[in-house]
């Protein structure tokens, strides 16, 4: 029997979004050819899937988002003992942190083959130019000893290349593996306004998503303020650390009645039927998954027109796009549609046709196993020198 490749997946949050796109592509790899484990900061529910599958998943609790030295010192020796211990054939990190402290420590426990994802950057418009060339600058040191790329949507993959990130030959674009399957129904929609709370007669803008910075949810209230309309109920699932804050806004704004927060739910594919609008008013993105599934679900989708989001959201095709920061011009786009729903109902139908087989578990599978491949078949990367032991 051919001996099986090992990866280890290195990701800082083991949760929906880029953890549940790991997990799905290891999923979907064959497990013939393919030994996976996961190597994390922090999980949820992600954690108990990949285990019932059969995946090691190991956590190293100093890996966390936020920037800490004496955290992450501690975190990048931690990685670096299982990396090296692991007799891993492959490191794939993901996202920022994970990127970084993980590229570092299998470099150091000298793993021949790395591979990053970016599901996003961790450079925005909004940030301070020091902190934004700061952040290219990492990257692309790390991406020196980088052997391969990844990229959720094909902006992200050009934004690499155009900041000299990733070498044009080195960069593969992938999908977000969100299972496709029937539209849902009248009773569907019924059963998902139930559950959401959403009174009868009302029309409900809702979302997917942590309550944090990047997702703007003060933009998002504020575009539902803005509309004016006493028909409106808004719903954001998911939760994070400025939900008290949004709470607060939610009041002042006079949306308490009118307003639900259902934190983190396990159900979000029974619940998006009950929306009428699908609206993100991130600051920056990769590609979404919350928006795919949506479109999925043949939701009109309103969305800031940041990073990857426009591959997939195309104006007045398969959704409508506003400027990041302007909950004006998201509000609009909001009640556009609200009116228009013989329009609404077209481009969401659009959404879900347009997704087709390239945001599929096997489509992702096959992007995996080629850039995996392709890193065996390659000539083998020169050793690299280890970086010195920190103290």
């Amino acid at each position: 029997m051919t001996k099986r490749i090992r990866v280890a997946q290195v990701i800082t949050r083991f949760m929906a979004g880029a953890g549940g796109v790991a997990l799905r592509g290891a999923l979907a790899l064959d497990s013939s050819r393919y030994e996976v484990d996961f190597v994390i900061g922090s999980g949820d529910r992600l954690i108990d899937q990949a285990r019932s599958a059969g995946l090691d998943v190991v956590t190293v609790e100093a890996l966390r988002s936020e920037i800490a030295p004496t955290s992450d010192l501690k975190a990048l020796h931690e990685l670096t003992s299982i990396l090296g211990s692991g007799q891993y054939d492959i490191v794939h990190t993901h996202s920022a942190k994970a990127g970084t402290l993980g590229r570092l420590a299998a470099r150091r426990a000298r793993v021949q083959r790395i591979v990053h994802t970016f599901h996003g950057f961790p450079f925005h418009e909004f940030q301070s130019p020091l902190r934004r060339t700061t952040y290219v600058a990492i990257e692309r040191y790390l991406g020196q000893f980088t052997d391969a790329f990844l990229a959720v949507g094909p902006a992200i993959a050009a934004e690499a290349i155009r900041r000299n990130i990733s070498p044009p030959e080195k960069i593969r674009t992938i999908g977000v593996a969100v299972p496709i399957g029937s539209p849902p129904g009248i009773a569907d929609r019924a059963e998902a306004r139930r559950l959401l709370g959403v009174p009868l007669g009302m029309q409900a803008v809702g979302t997917v998503g942590r309550l944090d910075y990047q997702k703007a949810p003060e933009d998002f209230v504020e575009a539902i303020a803005g509309l004016d309309r006493q028909d409106v109920f808004g719903v954001w699932i998911g939760d994070g650390p400025y939900r008290h804050k949004v709470e607060r806004l939610v009041a002042k704004r006079g949306l308490s009645e009118r307003f639900a927060f259902l934190g983190d739910r396990s159900d979000v594919g029974r619940l998006l039927p009950g929306f009428d609008v699908f609206a993100m008013a991130s600051l920056y993105e990769g590609l979404p998954c919350a928006i795919v599934e949506a479109m999925a679900a043949a939701l009109p989708v309103v969305a800031t027109a940041v990073n990857s989001v426009p591959n997939i959201v195309i104006p007045g095709k398969t959704g409508l796009l506003a400027p990041p920061a302007r909950p004006d011009l998201l509000g609009n786009a909001i009640s556009y549609l609200i009116d228009n729903p013989m329009f609404a109902s077209k481009i969401g139908a659009q959404g879900r046709r347009s997704l087709d087989q390239e945001m599929s578990p096997s489509a992702l599978a096959e992007a995996l196993d080629s850039a995996y491949q392709e890193l065996f078949e390659a000539t083998p990367p020169p050793k690299v020198e280890v970086l010195e032991q920190a103290s």
